[in-house]
């Protein structure tokens, strides 16, 4: 008898110690719940932006840590609506870029088969030249991805950048004669090899001399200028025109991808792939330009002088 009193005794203390638990358990659910409620925006902005919505924003209140946690997400968030932005415009250019080579072989090809034109050089011509606007602009873009990924290969070897550029100059001669435009080039006697990748620097030379010449109005001139640059050992290629100049809003966008006038027929990649090359060797490509005055551009290689 007095062990089933015993017994029947503890039940008060066991059912005492349940309902403690059970309250402990219901205050560490609620506490619980107020601890994880203000992330409950973070979580939704973060299945937005998972979705594809880059735009969504939180808002920053709250304790500091959380506040200093929604401003890095917000920024975050901004970044990637920026960079989808720019992905798309990229996309838009590039696909506008090859329409206009494509349509004109298209519409030639098309002709040609159904008689209506001979196919003769007259009207091969122009799927020729588009065919090569094609190839230049996927070179142009395998040069960018390259850059992009840190994988633009340069192979260097001692370089007389004079000669390059006298030899680049005179390449230009027929077509600057042909738009009736007087280019002349200065090189100083003084100039040390230097240790740069040939090709890549006489395609830097090329679109800036394309350029030069594609702005420059008849009876204008181009002067291009080798020599040594402010320290000594850099050296300093400038390429000058008497041309339209750069409209001032436009100048410092200039390097950036399809970035380019009004009037211009380019692709607007040449001077961002320019500016990436020139960067890759270590050295800088600056553009100074007014508005009805002409425009000089600066390449300064940083190379290190061989020899």
């Amino acid at each position: 008898m007095g062990g089933l009193i015993a017994r029947l005794g503890a039940w008060p203390v066991a059912l005492l110690a349940v309902a403690f638990a059970l309250l402990l358990l219901t205050a560490g659910l609620g506490g619980l719940r107020r601890m994880t409620r203000p992330m409950t925006p973070l979580i939704d902005a973060a299945q937005r932006i998972e979705a594809g919505d880059y735009s969504v924003q939180v808002p920053e209140s709250g304790p500091r840590d959380l506040r200093s946690v929604a401003r890095a997400f917000n920024e975050m968030s901004a970044r990637l609506k920026a960079s989808d932005e720019q992905r798309r415009g990229f996309l838009a250019e590039l696909a506008h870029e090859f329409r206009t080579p494509l349509t004109v072989i298209r519409g030639q090809a098309e002709a040609i088969a159904d008689g209506v034109y001979l196919g003769d050089a007259a009207h091969l011509t122009p799927i020729l030249d588009a065919t090569q606007t094609l190839d230049r602009l996927v070179e142009d873009l395998r040069t960018l991805v390259l850059t992009d990924a840190g994988n633009l290969v340069l192979h260097k070897e001692p370089t007389d950048l004079g000669a390059l550029a006298a030899d680049t100059v005179e390449s230009f001669r027929t077509q600057a004669d042909g738009a009736h435009v007087t280019l002349s080039s200065e090189v100083a006697g003084d100039l040390h090899p230097v240790d740069i990748d040939p090709a890549r620097i006489r395609s830097v030379l090329g679109n800036l001399m394309s350029n030069a010449i594609r702005h420059t109005p008849s009876g204008g001139s181009i002067k291009v200028g080798v020599g040594v640059g402010g320290s000594g050992e850099d050296v300093l290629v400038t390429v000058t025109d008497s041309g339209e100049g750069i409209p001032a809003e436009l100048l410092p966008r200039v390097f950036e991808r399809f970035v380019k006038g009004a009037s211009s027929p380019g692709s607007g990649l040449g001077l961002a792939i320019a500016h990436d090359i020139v960067t890759a060797h270590g050295g800088k490509l600056e553009i100074q330009s007014t508005m009805g005055s002409g425009t000089t551009v600066r390449m300064v290689l940083l190379a290190r002088t061989v020899g």
